[in-house]
């Protein structure tokens, strides 16, 4: 797929919104991509998962791993279509959250991992933080990263924020403007936070206390 058909797909499933948001890391926008709009939709799903093993498909991966919640489901297809473009079992596992900030292998996970050439996914990266931490938990059980990838980059994130893997790609490099609380515009304007999607709703309980 194109950039171009990746922005197309992510359109149709009502994944772009405009309004006033928060990021995870804080910052504030008034443009979002609602990661979570995509996987209900599963066949536009598995082509954009399709489209990222076809980046990995002669690197020799053995495991896909991603960050639950989404990117487990990333983790699954992407395992999938490569097991059917090379023609053998890829394993697909996912990352717990660890109640710290962190993410763990669980359920044995890390056996699987051991030993073998790891690719990372992710949806959305805005800082890199979550695949860093991924790729660290990997690395940590024996894993060779040999690469990650994302469907969107949005923070123009580099290759060694998410911890310098063999490769970092994303299926389509997107600049959205941000602004840090105390810069933001539509705060000064009074524009209400979207506590529907993204972090409004900790900003809003925050302020009002």
């Amino acid at each position: 797929m194109t950039e171009s058909e990746v922005l197309d797909l992510l359109q149709k499933v009502g994944a772009f919104r405009s309004g006033h948001f928060v990021f995870t890391s804080g910052r504030h926008s008034d443009s979002y991509i609602n990661k979570d709009a995509l996987y209900p939709y599963t066949h536009d799903t598995s082509r954009l998962c399709k489209a990222m093993a076809e980046r990995f498909a002669d690197k020799g991966v053995e495991v896909v791993i991603g960050p639950t919640m989404g990117a487990a489901i990333l983790a699954q297809l992407v395992a999938y279509h490569l097991s059917e473009l090379v023609g053998k079992e890829i394993f697909g596992v996912y990352a717990d959250k660890d109640g710290q900030g962190g993410f763990i292998l669980r359920r044995g996970y890390d056996e699987i991992v051991n030993g073998k050439k790891v690719l990372v996914v992710e949806d959305l990266t805005t800082t890199g933080g979550s695949i860093k931490k991924v790729v660290d938990v990997a690395r940590a059980a024996g894993g060779d990263v040999i690469g990650a990838i994302a469907i969107v980059n949005r923070g123009g994130v580099s290759k060694s924020d998410v911890g310098n893997p063999g490769i970092f790609i994303a299926l389509v490099e997107l600049h959205l403007e941000s602004w840090d609380e105390d810069a933001c515009d539509l705060c000064k304007k009074g524009i209400p936070v979207n506590t529907d999607i993204g972090h409004g709703r900790e900003f809003v309980a925050k302020n009002a206390g």
